[in-house]
């Protein structure tokens, strides 16, 4: 039988780890083809370069035998999905992955994430997507104790589908191979960060800002992702990109317009 076609992406760059993670983890599933950003964006979220021209320029990272084809560009994880559908892949993947992102997406995370936003791309297109990320911010994080569930989770997605509409953002636990527990599936739990700015100054007088700031967890519900994770489960959250606030609409309708 024909292989898959997998489009594999991410936010932090094409050289980083997470990226190599899930590369050689799609590779035993599909065909694989990369186009992702030749320098880390994350926090981007939804941007696209429209200013600005795009360049991509075909790489060579991985040397094994049974190299892939992969590209990098210059602008955003939603630019780089962009591409790959219009410009660079010879037919319309059968799904996109995005990740392994270094450090959390889970709650209110997805709204800044370009590992999110990259998923979310391809599913606009009608392409079934998911976004992976490890709860471990480090560059040199383990990413091989999760090579498994996430291998299930794309070859489930592959067999039965991921509904119109939805993207799947799957979030992992930093624990040992040993200490995870298995899969939840969820919804987004409330919460939000408490931000401030780190005002300094610098030696030419001019003031500048660093974002600093704590997450706040205001959900106590324990089907929410942030508990999965709190209680060593790899968290799943189908996630929609139709904003409409649907059960607002009635009520909008008794205004006085």
């Amino acid at each position: 039988m024909e292989k898959p076609l997998i489009l594999v992406t991410n936010d932090d760059g094409i050289t980083a780890p997470g990226l190599r993670m899930l590369i050689s983890i799609m590779k035993k599933i599909g065909d694989v083809v990369v186009v992702a950003p030749d320098s880390p964006q994350s926090g981007m979220g939804h941007a696209i370069t429209l200013d600005t021209a795009l360049f991509s320029k075909k790489m060579k990272i991985d040397l094994d035998q049974d190299a892939i084809d992969e590209y990098s560009c210059s602008g955003t994880p939603a630019d780089c999905v962009k591409l790959a559908l219009q410009e660079i892949l010879p037919k319309k993947p059968d799904i996109c992955v995005s990740g392994i992102n270094h450090g959390s997406n889970s709650s209110i995370n997805v709204i800044y994430s370009g590992t999110m936003s990259a998923a979310v791309e391809a599913g606009i297109e009608g392409i079934p997507a998911i976004g992976f990320s490890l709860c471990d911010y480090s560059w040199n994080a383990d990413f091989s104790q999760a090579q498994g569930f996430i291998h299930t989770i794309v070859s489930e997605a592959l067999e039965n589908g991921i509904p119109k509409g939805t993207v799947l953002n799957v979030n992992i636990p930093k624990l040992t191979k040993e200490e995870l527990r298995g899969i939840k599936i969820c919804r987004q739990a409330k919460a939000n960060w408490k931000e401030k700015f780190d005002k300094r100054t610098n030696p030419m007088g001019k003031d500048y800002y660093w974002l600093t700031g704590e997450f706040e967890l205001l959900d106590k519900g324990e089907d929410t992702d942030e508990w999965a994770l709190a209680n060593g489960y790899i968290s799943v959250v189908p996630t929609q990109f139709d904003l409409t606030a649907h059960h607002v609409i009635q009520e909008l309708n008794t205004w006085d317009f």
